[in-house]
């Protein structure tokens, strides 16, 4: 009898723990599976938003990356009113409809990627839950920023050809990899490719670890878990400064590669790319020029980005935790 009872009890507490066992793993991967549309939907707001608020800028910036003209804020300016007065107030904003196409899925497979790359590296390096060290922080970012890079690169190809074509030229993002394919070839969808990652990596891995530091050093003085929109726009744009400016000259030798069959020039390789603007224009009027502008673009779209990105992803969680109350 005794023995009988001490079986009976211990079969009913493996029925009462299997069950629990079995419904825990699939909530588990519903969590998760949540976790990263959050962060795409996040990362595709944030880059839409970040972009189209400085889309004249960018505009402008590269015509005078794919150019031999010398840059200078005034020069920019006219360049602006010029384009104004001769194609509209809208015309600013032309390349946009592909900058949306190329920088929702960029975006949104950055930011989801980075986290996610987050997490594998917190795993490995032991500290999951916790915030990571400089160098994972830094490959990280690097990696996330490669990751987007390569899945998304000729939609960036056709963006910067819309970008310094007259309208006339290519009708709609379509015609524009119609074009391409049929008069110069697909390979020339991935012109500008390998310089277009060699610059990735300074500029994402030193954007995501600067913001990311800056959040770690914030919470650590202040004693606040998480800072202020108007100090993560600060943040971001500090990040936005510091990546932008340490790849820079890798950006003037993408352009001027993927426009070099409507520009007229033939650039083969990025050394040789390198050389010929050194040789016409200066070392430093050459690539860099336009940095000054993207010292005022810079900060505010990645300010914007990662600010619209981290309070997206805190509104969504609240939905979400609201929801679950709710039920």
């Amino acid at each position: 009898m005794g023995n009988g009872v001490r079986e009976g009890q211990v079969d009913f507490k493996r029925q009462d723990v299997e069950p629990a066992t079995s419904t825990h793993l699939p909530s588990e991967g519903i969590q998760e599976q949540k976790k990263v549309l959050n962060s795409l939907m996040s990362g595709a707001l944030a880059g839409a938003v970040a972009k189209t608020a400085v889309a004249p800028l960018d505009r402008t910036k590269i015509m005078f990356q794919v150019s031999s003209k010398r840059f200078s804020a005034k020069e920019a300016y006219r360049l602006i009113y010029r384009t104004y007065l001769n194609e509209g107030f809208w015309s600013l904003w032309r390349g946009n409809s592909a900058t949306m196409v190329r920088v929702i899925p960029y975006a949104a497979i950055q930011f989801c990627a980075h986290e996610e790359y987050k997490q594998l590296l917190g795993s490995y390096y032991g500290f999951q839950g916790k915030a990571l060290t400089p160098f994972p922080r830094f490959i990280a970012g690097s990696l996330a920023g490669t990751t987007a890079a390569m899945l998304t690169y000729p939609l960036d190809m056709v963006r910067a050809r819309m970008a310094v074509t007259p309208k006339e030229m290519y009708s709609n993002i379509v015609h524009v990899f119609i074009r391409i394919s049929r008069e110069e070839g697909l390979k020339t969808l991935y012109r500008g490719f390998t310089p277009t990652i060699l610059g990735v990596i300074p500029y994402a891995g030193l954007s995501f670890f600067t913001y990311e530091t800056l959040k770690k050093l914030h919470a650590d003085h202040s004693g606040k878990s998480q800072p202020s929109p108007p100090e993560r726009l600060l943040f971001g744009a500090c990040a936005g400064l510091i990546g932008q400016s340490a790849s820079y000259p890798l950006d003037v030798v993408r352009r001027r590669m993927q426009t070099a069959g409507v520009m007229g020039h033939t650039y083969s390789s990025i050394l040789l790319t390198m050389q010929e603007i050194i040789r016409e224009e200066g070392l430093i009027r050459g690539l860099y020029k336009g940095l000054s502008m993207n010292w005022v673009k810079g900060p505010i779209a990645v300010g914007i980005s990662f600010t619209t990105f981290d309070l997206t992803q805190i509104l969504l969680r609240k939905l979400q935790h609201s929801t679950n109350v709710e039920r």
